[in-house]
C-alpha cells in the first residue's frame, strides 16, 4: 500500500480535530463541565485518547475552543440570515441577538464558558476565538465606529456582561431586558435584529457547526504520477 500523501494526512488531522470539538460541545451540553472527561470526549469522537492531548493542552482549552466555535458559527448564521444586509445597525442588532440567544438556549455551555475564561488562563487563543473576534470587530466597523480598537473591546465586554447577568445563579436577569438595554445603548430599533429567530438558530443541531467529513479525501497519488513529478 502506498503511503498517504501529505494532503490526505492533513485532511485526516482536520477531521479528527473537528470530531473532538463536536464531541466536547455535545458532552458538555449534556452533562456539564465536571462530568465531561477527556476519555469520554475521545470515545464520543471515535478517536484515540492520545489525539486529544495532541491537539489540545487539556479539557478547559478544548471546551473553550469548542464554545468559541459555537459562538462564531452562531454569529455567522445570524449575520448572513436572509434577507442578507450590509446595514451596520442591523448587523449590530443581529450580533447582539445571536450571542444573547446562546445564553438563553445553551445555558450550560455558556455558563461553562464564562467560568472558564474567569480562570487564570483567561481566553484561549485559538482559531475559533480569533474568528469570533474578527466578526465582532467587523460589526463595530460597519456600525460606523471611528475607533474600532476602542469600541470592539467595549462591545465584547458588554456582551460578556449581559451573558453573565443572564446566567447568574440565583439572580439571573431576563434576556429580553438585557437585549433592550444593549439595543438602547447602541440606538437600535427593538424590531430589528433576529428576534425570535435567534432562539431557533441557537437551539439547532450542534453538528452543523462542524465539518467531520463532508469533503472527499484527496485521491492518493499513484507511483506513475509520482515518477512524472
Amino acid at each position: 500500500m502506498s503511503p498517504r500523501s501529505a494532503s490526505v494526512n492533513e485532511e485526516l488531522r482536520r477531521r479528527s480535530r473537528e470530531r473532538l470539538l463536536q464531541a466536547a460541545l455535545e458532552l458538555a451540553d449534556e452533562r456539564g463541565y465536571e462530568s465531561t472527561t477527556l476519555a469520554g470526549i475521545a470515545d464520543r469522537a471515535g478517536s484515540a485518547r492520545g489525539l486529544v492531548s495532541y491537539y489540545f493542552t487539556g479539557k478547559r482549552q478544548l471546551l473553550q475552543s469548542a464554545v468559541h466555535r459555537l459562538m462564531h458559527r452562531t454569529l455567522e448564521e445570524g449575520l448572513e440570515q436572509e434577507p442578507r444586509t450590509d446595514d451596520g445597525r442591523e448587523r449590530m442588532a443581529r450580533a447582539i441577538d445571536a450571542i444573547l440567544g446562546l445564553a438563553e438556549e445553551r445555558p450550560v455551555l455558556m455558563r461553562t464558558h464564562m467560568a472558564g475564561i474567569l480562570q487564570a488562563e483567561g481566553f484561549v487563543r485559538c482559531p475559533e476565538q480569533q474568528r469570533l473576534a474578527e466578526l465582532l470587530r467587523e460589526c463595530v466597523e460597519r456600525y460606523g465606529s471611528t475607533d474600532p480598537e476602542r469600541d470592539y473591546p467595549l462591545l465584547r465586554a458588554q456582551l460578556m456582561g449581559a451573558v453573565y447577568a443572564a446566567l447568574l445563579p440565583g439572580a439571573p436577569l431576563p434576556v429580553d431586558l438585557l437585549r433592550a438595554e444593549m439595543f438602547h445603548r447602541y440606538g437600535l430599533d427593538l424590531e430589528s435584529g433576529l428576534g425570535a429567530a435567534r432562539r431557533q438558530a441557537s437551539a439547532g443541531d450542534l453538528g452543523r457547526f462542524f465539518d467531520c467529513g463532508a469533503h472527499p479525501l484527496p485521491a492518493p497519488r499513484n507511483e506513475a504520477a509520482a515518477q512524472d513529478d
